[in-house]
């Protein structure tokens, strides 16, 4: 069975009908043909975590084009389309459309006729800028500025790996969808991007990840020591972290360097993807795809979490877990299964781990 998810909250009329653009499903076919819509009735429509939603069938580009819909988030499987990027952070980087933008500067807009206080801090980082790659450097670069380096020469290394890695603009969007989609507490998307420093966080690091993929290690360095410093969450450049993260309020994560995150997980405060063993050893933790880390768990060591697992709060993993397992406790044991093989914990949120929270759980005997 699966859980239901909650579609990104509406608005009044055009943050309804912006928020239904950002999940038409016809913006999710990457052919070049414009005619050419994804086949709303296909039976691959509920297709397995990881797959690419872009490869369901197409309709003829001689049929008419269907009306678009709103499609659920773990549908989408974090397949944001090239159609919504813009291309880089440059005054000259427009693209006629970039529908996660549209949506914020218009939320941007609606927050600033509403509190008039906040009405040159919501120009000055959104509504004053020509897209959503260029409003992150400004705001990130405030944000991790020092003596030691301006913000304008931070702005200048954050525009640089935005304009140099496609992937780095298609996670930003991901990412932001996720937190709006997953976290109750959040209003709007202009709320993610200025206020959520787990986001901060985690972009900072896509930040450090080019530069240390680029050969500048100890610049990558110095963007983790300001990440820890201001935001207390310590990701390492050389981690791999995949697209549609969220980190839920943040202090006390540690991501080592040897780690993996995949796709479309959650990750709670106090969190730590750990080492065991010297320099130079593959020493940290392996997390797979859709994945709910509850608040202070502690995974340690070379071992694999499968896709779809679900980690208690305060549980310490020093095994293996396989797929759609819920482990609890110190060390962790194994309590129950998902019996959904698409399930996603990290989308549904549930911390409790129990069949009365969620009729997807199957508990193991004697529990």
């Amino acid at each position: 069975m699966r859980t239901t998810q909650r579609l990104l909250p509406k608005g009044d009329a055009e943050s309804a009908r912006l928020t239904r653009a950002v999940w038409d499903e016809g913006h999710f076919d990457d052919s070049d043909e414009s005619t050419t819509t994804v086949a709303t009735d296909d039976a691959q429509a509920r297709i397995e975590l990881g797959a690419d939603y872009r490869t369901l069938q197409s309709t003829s580009p001689t049929e008419e084009t269907q009306q678009p819909s709103i499609t659920d988030y773990q549908l989408i499987d974090l397949s944001v389309p090239p159609s919504v990027y813009s291309l880089g952070s440059s005054l000259n980087a427009t693209q006629p459309v970039d529908l996660v933008w549209d949506l914020m500067r218009h939320e941007a807009q609606v927050e600033a006729e509403r509190e008039p206080l906040l009405v040159s801090f919501l120009y000055s980082t959104i509504l004053n800028h020509p897209s959503l790659e260029s409003a992150l450097s400004f705001h990130l670069a405030n944000r991790l500025s020092s003596p030691a380096m301006l913000s304008t020469q931070v702005m200048s290394l954050i525009r640089e790996a935005l304009d140099g890695d496609a992937e780095f603009r298609k996670n930003l969007r991901a990412d932001m969808l996720a937190v709006r989609d997953r976290d109750p507490a959040c209003n709007c998307l202009p709320d993610v991007f200025l206020y959520f420093k787990g986001f901060h966080a985690l972009q900072t690091y896509r930040v450090a990840h080019y530069l240390w993929r680029s050969g500048r290690r100890v610049l990558a360095h110095y963007l983790q020591s300001q990440m820890s410093q201001h935001f207390q969450i310590d990701i390492h450049p050389n981690a791999t972290l995949g697209s549609g993260i969220m980190l839920d309020h943040g202090t006390g994560i540690v991501i080592g360097e040897t780690s993996h995150l995949g796709h479309n997980c959650s990750v709670l405060h106090h969190v730590t993807l750990g080492g065991s063993g010297k320099r130079g050893v593959d020493r940290h933790p392996k997390v797979g795809n859709g994945v709910l880390l509850g608040a202070g768990a502690s995974v340690i060591g070379n071992i694999n979490i499968g896709d779809g697992c679900q980690v208690g709060a305060g549980t310490l993993v020093i095994d293996s877990l396989p797929p759609r397992s819920v482990a609890v406790g110190v060390p962790a044991k194994l309590i129950g299964r998902f019996v959904d093989v698409t399930a996603q914990p990290s989308i549904s949120m549930n911390q409790l781990g129990s069949k009365e929270a969620d009729e997807s759980i199957y508990l193991l005997d004697g529990i």
